[in-house]
């Protein structure tokens, strides 16, 4: 797992494809990079320009800013590296036809399928939970809130109707309490 991290961190993007450069595979292969070239030179026709090519001036100085090399990388550098997408580095294997060179392509190619398989399912950060967990929430608070308010009009328009009956029933009371004439005979000592 640990040689597979190393070979992705030797991925790079440019020209908008994931490539690997030469100097990284010579490495890699335990060859000098000068040999890995001479050999690709040799079967240049396996090599068209969307398995292999060559990084301009200007791409080879942003490929310096972009990613911290040491020294000794930095110095030496008397052309453009080659840089060799995903089919060129399965191409290398029969142009470096050792053991070591299909061993190391094996685990390239594993590199490979795992950094397209990151870029195809990109796992979830804690960002993006808690993204969701507040868009869930908000959702939540506001059907909430609907509840309350229609739980609102209806207590309201229930309270309008035993305000309603209470007064009714206080003016009833009213006329209930007045005192009554007494109907009928009148006796004297009452």
């Amino acid at each position: 797992m640990e040689q597979l991290q190393v070979i992705q961190s030797k991925i790079y993007e440019i020209r908008g494809q994931k490539v690997m450069l030469d100097r990284d595979l010579a490495e890699m292969y335990g060859v000098q990079t000068k040999a890995l070239n001479q050999a690709v030179k040799r079967n240049i026709d396996r090599f068209p320009e969307d398995f292999m090519f060559q990084l301009t001036s200007e791409e080879t100085q942003n490929w310096r800013s972009q990613f911290v090399t040491s020294n000794s990388i930095k110095m030496g550098v008397r052309r453009n590296p080659y840089a060799f997408t995903e089919l060129g580095v399965a191409m290398l294997s029969s142009v470096l036809n050792s053991k070591t060179a299909i061993q190391i392509n094996m685990g390239i190619m594993r590199a490979f399928v795992a950094v397209r398989q990151m870029v195809a399912l990109p796992k979830t950060d804690k960002l993006t939970e808690l993204q969701n967990e507040v868009k869930e929430l908000k959702d939540y608070i506001e059907e909430v809130f609907a509840d309350y308010n229609d739980i609102n009009d209806d207590t309201r328009m229930q309270l309008e109707l035993i305000n309603q009956t209470l007064a009714e029933l206080q003016a009833k009371k009213k006329l209930e309490e007045k005192p009554r004439r007494r109907i009928g005979f009148i006796q004297h000592g009452e």
